[in-house]
């Protein structure tokens, strides 16, 4: 057997925690177990935000989210207050590791790694992720694969659907159902195809946390005890881990394994209702105040007395309205700064419920940017409470504290670090816990294992 492997297949578990896998479960998890074993392992720190979309295209291209363009699933088009995109895989202009191996002529396979909706080709095959609006669409290259899913494997689904409702049994069958094709299709695109790198994202450990979190964690606010949902998640992992078993019992001695995701998970402790905060602060003015609790684009907004506004979400965006960028900008270039500041010094303030400050951390593009899109980044990026708190950007609370999300239920929140597994057969590979690993150093690691040069301009390091 040779020093580096022939072929690599990574299989990626979005918002799987390291401490769940590594710590709690992995004695019941024989063949991760096994991966950890004979492998290397540890924490992956995430992009920042630790978001689904950019953390797995910032692990495909090795590049930054100022690199990328995009710094969530919404995005600002410009600098006007309302004109918003999707993320999807058209906007990312730099090359991904798709292209790279396509371009050497080695066969790629990319199943449902977000982004990779609308499909691009490659050289091999891609089958969109969750961001597919529905499988009647072409969300395959080349777009013949669609149908042949459709007769082999019959409805996959790109998604759960409505995973933040109160039907929890119909959500763990949904689940489960999603799961069940998407591992299917996996392995039947294993032995129908060629391929030198394979990757796989399952978005099912993502839907299960957000759904199901407060029926195991006896931490959280919302802890309901003695449930049938109660093991619904350790119960989830077995399987999972069954499914990554009939998988490896597919591979060859010279196939080297990744098992990883793309950011952790925590129990979610509450929202700030971060546009409420910032009109008690003065800095967001409206000209009537709504009859309740309103959207923030419903809302009736006086630019010309505005400073600051936010969006919500697993953290808050900061936008300043800044003289020249924004239509009906006030903040003078020469106050952008001391602004930030100013107002990282208050976020960082804020109390719970309790009166106890906050760990929290506001973050300036600026500091952790580097890329022609930084200047369209959020002018701060909040992380209240160590993330165990999300933030709510509508308007019309009582108060700046909530517990339940305008959008559904939902249990959890994302956390810095996932977690990561390489398993390389190839003789003299290394072995053993490793920390301080990247998700940028996600496509030099791949290229590398695949005897491939490395670009100058990727930002992360070879994993070994």
């Amino acid at each position: 057997m040779g020093d580096t492997c022939v072929k690599v297949i990574v299989l990626g578990l979005d918002c799987a925690p390291p401490d769940w896998v590594f710590n709690k479960w992995l004695d019941q998890l024989p063949n991760i177990r096994q991966l950890v074993s004979n492998g290397l392992w540890g924490p992956i720190r995430s992009s920042d935000p630790p978001i689904t979309v950019p953390a797995w295209a910032t692990f495909f291209t090795s590049r930054n989210p100022g690199q990328l363009g995009f710094f969530g699933f919404r995005n600002r088009k410009n600098f006007s207050y309302n004109d918003l995109s999707i993320a999807n895989l058209r906007g990312i202009r730099v090359d991904t590791l798709w292209d790279i191996l396509s371009r050497n002529g080695k066969k790629v396979g990319v199943l449902g790694v977000p982004p990779s909706y609308p499909p691009k080709p490659v050289n091999g095959f891609m089958v969109g992720c969750f961001l597919t609006p529905d499988t009647d669409s072409p969300y395959t290259y080349p777009d013949s694969l669609r149908h042949e899913i459709a007769r082999e494997i019959g409805d996959y689904k790109v998604d759960v659907d409505e995973f933040r409702t109160k039907n929890k049994t119909a959500l763990l069958s949904r689940i489960r159902e999603m799961t069940e094709t998407r591992w299917r299709l996996l392995r039947h695109l294993m032995k129908t195809r060629e391929w030198d790198l394979l990757m796989m994202v399952e978005m099912g450990t993502d839907r299960i946390h957000h759904g199901f979190w407060k029926y195991f964690d006896p931490q959280h606010k919302k802890y309901v005890p003695n449930t049938p949902f109660e093991q619904c998640i350790p119960e989830y992992y077995k399987y999972l881990d069954d499914e990554i078993g009939q998988v490896l019992e597919l591979l060859d001695d010279d196939t080297a394994v990744i098992v990883m995701s793309d950011h952790g998970a925590k129990r979610m402790d509450g929202a700030i209702n971060i546009n409420d905060w910032l009109i008690r602060e003065g800095y967001l003015s409206l000209r009537e105040s709504p009859d309740g609790v309103t959207r923030l684009e419903k809302v009736d907004i006086d630019w010309s007395k505005t400073r600051a506004w936010a969006w919500g979400g697993y953290y808050s965006r900061i936008f300043l309205n800044v003289q020249g960028r924004e239509p009906d900008g006030i903040i003078p270039g020469s106050d952008y700064a001391r602004l930030q500041h100013e107002l990282t010094e208050k976020l960082c303030a804020v109390q719970d419920e309790h009166g106890r400050v906050m760990d929290t951390k506001a973050l300036r593009p600026q500091d952790i940017y580097s890329g022609p899109y930084t200047e369209h980044a959020p002018d701060l990026l909040v992380y209240f409470d160590d993330l165990y708190w999300r933030a709510s950007q509508d308007i019309g609370h009582d108060g700046i504290h909530s517990f339940d999300t305008e959008i559904g239920p939902d249990d959890a929140v994302h956390d810095y670090d996932g977690m990561f597994v390489l398993y390389n057969p190839a003789t003299g590979s290394p072995r053993g816990q490793r920390n301080g690993m990247k998700l940028l150093d996600g496509a030099p690691t791949l290229l590398h294992l695949l005897k491939q040069a490395v670009p100058d301009d990727m930002e992360g390091s070879i994993i070994g």
